[in-house]
């Protein structure tokens, strides 16, 4: 079920002209919060004062002015790990349990220039380090599709919000899959942009070298118009590349015959579940049947793509994470000792045991006696990795994969088994390693759980992985 039985963009008609209003689609959202949160438990932070307020505003514009709004009236929720003035931010975590930013991060302000309107805050997992929203201070998030499953991370609450019906678009950030992952386990659409594609000002950093922002929604021609609206120029991110992104209707559905997707063989030879990989098959004899060119392609870096991400990201984050000791913001500690035992105690007490286990991996490969070792091999195989991808798409326009090997699993199956958890983010994390653009849309379900498809596309070229995906995803399936 949609938030609406339509595109938001023809929503957005309709508010310009007065025939809805913002403060009513603003009361449906905050309505389905009520009613479906206490199970999904996809929304820390409910902003319904802020967002009637905002409402209210969009009300009383001109119909000239409402038309200029892309995304006018149009509620939205956050990923928790993104500013949000005088909203609590707390990365699901009990170290930012209480923190109030004082500012908009970039993409938030878009959303407000936008006509946009912020209904809520999407747990998490922790700091943005999970592949199941489960390790959330505020409790795990739960599947609208069948909550004995686990909706997927980090951005589980922005995906299960959407699919829950609460939102139609939620905003995430996607370090190793993210956004595909959870969209993939939710059966909604997720999109990772291209690295610097988006500004990561007000986001709070996991792997600098990794995180990107991007739109989750119910359909693919929804999450262009809203990455059209949150991507451009910032200059408070020296890595943002300034580059915008000009949403367009797809005009046909199914006509592929000027695409060349290559499939990696690599990513074939895991361990794919036999449904995902029929649900996989379906979508390569779609594509075939629709014009599309077939091929099959290398990148035999890949195999190492997991172990190089993981100690990458987790030297990022031991850095990222150092300036949380409780001086400054967040938790501290009650201990009466020095200001040494303090700053153990607030990091022992404020993190989770992940966010602990991945700071003390970061540090570890970042000491003297291992950097080399690790960390500069972990680098030199994310080269290499990034040579496979641009000589792949010297021949292919798209490459197609499963998100994850097999459906979402059980609340509780993999929490306590790091290895295992990891490895559900073997065909997400190439993308983030290569900085291209990936998402996930979905691929049909496997019994009543819902199975992704992964496109990819060359740096900067969303326009053909969103063209592609729109006509291969039908939102009333």
């Amino acid at each position: 079920m949609a938030f609406f039985h339509t595109s938001v963009e023809s929503v957005v008609t309709q508010v310009a002209a007065g025939t809805i209003s913002a403060m009513s689609l603003v009361e449906k959202s905050l309505s389905r919060i009520a009613e479906q949160n206490p199970t999904i438990n996809a929304i820390t932070t409910v902003c319904a004062e802020q967002a009637r307020r905002r409402a209210e505003y969009v009300d009383s514009l001109s119909e000239k002015e409402k038309q200029a709004l892309p995304l006018c009236g149009i509620p939205v929720a956050v990923k928790d790990n993104i500013c949000t003035k005088d909203v609590p931010t707390t990365c699901s975590s009990r170290m930012l349990a209480e923190y109030i930013p004082p500012y908009n991060a970039h993409v938030v302000e878009r959303l407000e220039a936008a006509g946009a309107i912020v209904v809520g805050k999407a747990s998490m997992d922790e700091f943005a380090m999970g592949s199941s929203n489960e390790t959330s201070f505020f409790g795990p998030v739960k599947n609208p599709r069948n909550t004995d499953v686990v909706p997927g991370g980090s951005s589980g609450g922005s995906a299960a919000a959407v699919a829950a019906d609460m939102v139609p678009l939620a905003l995430g950030s996607d370090t190793g899959g993210s956004i595909r992952q959870p969209a993939s386990h939710c059966g909604v659409v997720g999109l990772k942009p291209t690295y610097g594609r988006v500004s990561r000002y007000g986001l709070v950093a996991f792997a600098s070298s990794f995180d990107q922002i991007g739109p989750l929604a119910q359909r693919v021609e929804d999450a262009s118009l809203l990455l059209s609206v949150i991507a451009g120029e910032d200059r408070r991110d020296s890595t943002n590349a300034a580059r915008a992104y000009k949403h367009e209707r797809p005009e046909t559905r199914g006509d592929f015959s000027n695409v060349t997707v290559g499939v990696p063989k690599e990513y074939f030879s895991h361990e794919v579940s036999s449904e995902v990989a029929a649900r996989i098959e379906t979508v390569i004899e779609t594509l075939r049947h629709g014009g599309a060119r077939i091929t099959e392609v290398s990148l035999p870096n890949v195999s190492h793509a997991i172990a190089a991400y993981y100690v990458l990201a987790t030297a990022e984050a031991s850095s990222n994470l150092a300036r949380f000791d409780g001086v400054k913001y967040g938790f501290r500690a009650d201990e009466s000792g020095d200001l040494a035992r303090m700053y153990c105690a607030t990091r022992r007490e404020g993190f989770g045991e992940e966010v602990r286990r991945r700071i003390l991996l970061g540090t570890y490969v970042l000491s003297s006696g291992y950097y080399d070792a690790y960390y500069l091999q972990a680098a030199k195989v994310r080269t290499l990795i990034k040579q496979d991808f641009s000589r792949a798409f010297e021949t292919c326009d798209l490459l197609l994969s499963p998100v994850t090997p097999s459906p979402a699993f059980p609340v509780g199956e993999k929490i306590s088994d790091p290895l295992e958890m990891y490895l559900t983010d073997i065909f997400t994390v190439s993308a983030n390693l290569a900085g291209i653009p990936g998402i996930a849309i979905p691929a049909g379900t496997a019994g009543e759980l819902p199975v992704g498809a992964q496109l990819m596309a060359a740096d900067w070229d969303e326009k053909m992985l969103l063209s592609v995906g729109a006509a291969l995803h039908d939102p009333k399936a």
